[in-house]
């Protein structure tokens, strides 16, 4: 199945976690980015095309500024990555040039990939870098974005960008050879699970957080990753990275580390970027019916189905749809702010001029703009 799968692979996602990138002391470890980069220019030497998302920034200026724990103060955070960004992409540069290759830095946020303007020029600007040769090195921009660091992790950034690249796999090296039945620290019976098939809600629960002291994402923010890019038609492989060789054998389809196969039924580009990458602003409550119009019938969202609004929002943003339970199961972009959905509420589409004096549509969100979440 993997060697299958792997054939069709033109473009791959490699993101990097710090505790791969750094020694026992939280410096880089260069002898590991040498091994990555090298595993990296045999991919290109075969025609695949590479983008990485690289962690250790903060982890790379805790060194240099002779901290002995992760920063954990937000300043000392965006002053360790202000210093360890540097070192990270001359590491890069140092390690690549050897094999004749460049490498390019590009620092997102959030707020980068929310904008659909700033989401297509970023993927044009890596498919230009690709088509050069270059190897474009992705990295939260932890300097100016404090939510970044206090909440943002590159497993969910690494997922976002199998959608901004148009990639074909996201492979994740970790300090860990894959996802196990049991915490492997923990329990010496566990066992490695080598296939996923669809990741359920009893999964995600069994996935802990990161206990290196270096990395901020743990096993559920990888399995979050591998779920959104799942939903974008990628499979994740999930290694150890530190282990020599291991790029090279996971891409010939040897079965190492954890495979999550993607989901049948892929959403297109944008639809995943309304899902996965945009913020919500609100939330919009409908009733049982509305639900079952939006989820079996594939319907637009009507004002008769709207019982409550909460947020304050414009036209234009993205909300979450909540049934009588409560339960988000569903992602959106709004065709009226949330002060005249609060309006519209329970009224017909014929009634919207007469309430508002105007009217933009005679749905509140259409399904073209709409994602039923799994």
């Amino acid at each position: 199945m993997r060697r299958e799968l792997l054939k069709t692979v033109k473009r791959v996602v490699i993101k990097i976690g710090s505790r791969v990138l750094t020694d026992d002391d939280g410096a880089l470890d260069m002898s590991v980015i040498g091994r990555i980069c090298g595993d990296i220019a045999l991919l290109r030497e075969r025609g695949q095309q590479v983008v990485v998302v690289s962690s250790g920034a903060i982890a790379a200026g805790r060194s240099e500024l002779g901290l002995t724990d992760r920063p954990k103060t937000i300043p000392q955070k965006q002053a360790s990555a202000a210093i360890g960004q540097t070192r990270l992409m001359r590491a890069y540069e140092e390690a690549l040039a050897p094999h004749g290759f460049k490498a390019a830095q590009l620092l997102l946020t959030s707020e980068d990939l929310g904008s659909r303007q700033r989401f297509l020029n970023a993927r044009a600007t890596i498919d230009t870098l690709l088509g050069f040769g270059v190897i474009p090195i992705i990295n939260e921009n932890d300097t100016v974005v404090v939510e970044e660091i206090k909440f943002g992790d590159n497993d969910n950034l690494s997922a976002m960008v199998t959608n901004v690249a148009e990639s074909d796999l996201l492979l994740i090296l970790t300090d860990v050879e894959g996802l196990f039945n049991a915490d492997p620290g923990r329990n010496p019976d566990a066992v490695l699970i080598p296939l996923v098939q669809g990741i359920t809600r009893e999964l995600e629960r069994a996935a802990g957080g990161s206990a290196s002291g270096v990395g901020t994402g743990g096993m559920a923010s990888k399995v979050a990753a591998a779920k959104k890019a799942g939903r974008n038609g990628v499979a994740t492989i999930l290694i150890a990275g530190k282990c020599p060789g291991i790029i090279a054998a996971a891409m010939r389809g040897d079965e190492v580390g954890t495979l999550f196969l993607p989901s049948e039924a892929g959403l297109n580009g944008r639809k995943h970027w309304i899902a996965y990458t945009l913020k919500p602003a609100g939330r919009v409550t409908v009733d049982e019916g509305a639900r079952n119009m939006l989820i079996r019938k594939g319907k637009s969202l009507l004002p008769s189905g709207v019982v409550e609004v909460e947020g304050r929002f414009e036209r234009g943003a993205c909300v979450r749809v909540c049934g009588p339970d409560g339960k988000e199961f569903a992602r959106g972009l709004s065709d009226y702010s949330g002060a005249e959905i609060s309006r519209l509420a329970g009224h017909k589409s014929s009634e919207i001029e007469d309430i508002l004096g105007y009217r933009y549509a005679d749905v509140i969100i259409h399904r073209d703009n709409l994602v039923v979440m799994p």
